[in-house]
């Protein structure tokens, strides 16, 4: 069995940014395996957001490390994302729908200061119509953004915050504006 490489300095002060985060009380975060060939380092979480055991939405943070640096990543670290939410059929029909979900993205990152470069993504509606002994079920139309973007530096934690608020934005709940402290929920145990 190989040994385990010691976590660079930038990492744990990555991991650390992470952990002190403020997400939303909405969203429940828990540590998903971490894709092994990307980067000689990574963590990722996987997040929901339920309200009376509905699913709203879904999504994966993924926050990779290479000590060496990357050319296309442009820095020594790259976060990637994806969110999926269902929509209504009228909302998912319109044309303008992938600019509205790259410009949620945008958005959040301006509104918590979390500075990037390099970002890339795609956002996809896919439409589901069910056929046979499905025929009965309503069409269901989902969006996915699918994003990743290089932070400038190991602090992230702003970058989490961000995300934490598209993936509510995804799911239909409204902005919380800074300094306001939702009380209605508990707030999720961030053990990673």
């Amino acid at each position: 069995m190989s040994p385990i490489p010691q976590l660079p300095i930038d990492f744990q002060s990555a991991l650390a940014s992470l952990r002190a985060a403020r997400t939303r009380p909405e969203l429940s975060l828990a540590e998903v395996p971490a894709p092994a060939r990307l980067a000689p380092f990574g963590v990722a979480l996987g997040a929901e957001v339920m309200v009376d055991g509905e699913e709203l939405a879904t999504g994966r943070f993924i926050l990779l490390h290479d000590p060496h640096g990357s050319d296309l990543w442009d820095g020594t670290f790259r976060i990637v994302t994806y969110v999926r939410a269902q929509l209504e059929a009228d909302m998912g029909n319109d044309a303008l729908l992938a600019n509205v979900a790259w410009a949620w993205l945008v958005e959040a990152l301006e509104e918590e200061g979390a500075r990037y470069r390099s970002a890339g993504g795609t956002a996809t509606r896919v439409l589901s119509e069910g056929f046979g002994t499905l025929a009965s079920r309503p069409d269901a139309i989902d969006i996915e953004l699918r994003a990743s973007w290089t932070p400038e530096g190991p602090d992230v934690s702003a970058h989490l915050q961000a995300w934490s608020n598209l993936v509510c934005t995804f799911a239909g709940l409204p902005p919380v504006p800074h300094g306001v402290t939702l009380l209605s929920q508990r707030r999720p145990n961030h053990g990673w």
